[in-house]
């Protein structure tokens, strides 16, 4: 007897939604050169080891003007927004503008579009220098959102977001304890001590208020 992959799949196994990531990365001219493509080539190779990667789909896109998010946003629909740049506190996220330069996009500016979304994305993740401001912002609008309380090094922002997605790819809710963000969260603090460099109290979580 011959049987479809639909019949052979458990209720639970079928119902199971593709999460969407898409990371947002900008560098601009004449600030400090990030290691943007080590970042993002460890997220892949963890993505590529995960047990139950086809359960999660992978976008990126470098950089990144402002328009280039919503565009972004809008024609891929991520469940997970992840920013990869610099900071500057109140000032904002740095971006690109047409010439490559600078261009600030304030945390107000970020929330307002962010929050035209919220009923797909869960988490917004900002890898950036001094960005818990913005999170703070975005997170009256989003449910999860990490950002940075101060200035971060490089290698202790890789090994955050790397034990980020280690941890959120392999969330088992049988034995993890909390949501997949949240767990997700605490591993990749403790990824920083266990690589032996400082920062590990520098990411913060923010929660959408009840």
């Amino acid at each position: 007897m011959l049987y479809t992959l639909k019949q052979l799949l458990p209720t639970s196994a079928m119902t199971i939604k593709t999460q969407k990531i898409l990371i947002l990365a900008a560098n601009p001219k004449q600030t400090a050169r990030l290691r943007l493509d080590e970042e993002l080539r460890d997220i892949k190779e963890g993505l590529q080891r995960a047990q139950n990667r086809e359960n999660f789909d992978l976008r990126y896109d470098l950089a990144v003007r402002p328009r280039d998010i919503r565009r972004a946003i809008l024609d891929y629909r991520p469940n997970i927004i992840h920013f990869s740049g610099h900071g500057a506190g109140v000032q904002g996220l740095a971006f690109e503008d047409e010439t490559g330069n600078e261009q600030l996009v304030t945390g107000e500016a970020l929330a307002g579009l962010f929050g035209q979304f919220s009923n797909q994305v869960e988490c917004v993740l900002l890898n950036a220098c001094y960005s818990e401001v913005q999170a703070k912002a975005i997170a009256q609008h989003i449910n999860y959102v990490i950002g940075m309380n101060d200035q971060i090094q490089d290698k202790a922002a890789i090994e955050f977001v790397v034990g980020f997605y280690d941890a959120l790819l392999a969330y088992n809710s049988e034995y993890d304890s909390g949501s997949p963000v949240e767990f997700a969260f605490n591993i990749a603090r403790n990824a920083i001590e266990l690589a032996g460099v400082s920062g590990e109290s520098i990411p913060e979580i923010k929660k959408k208020p009840l």
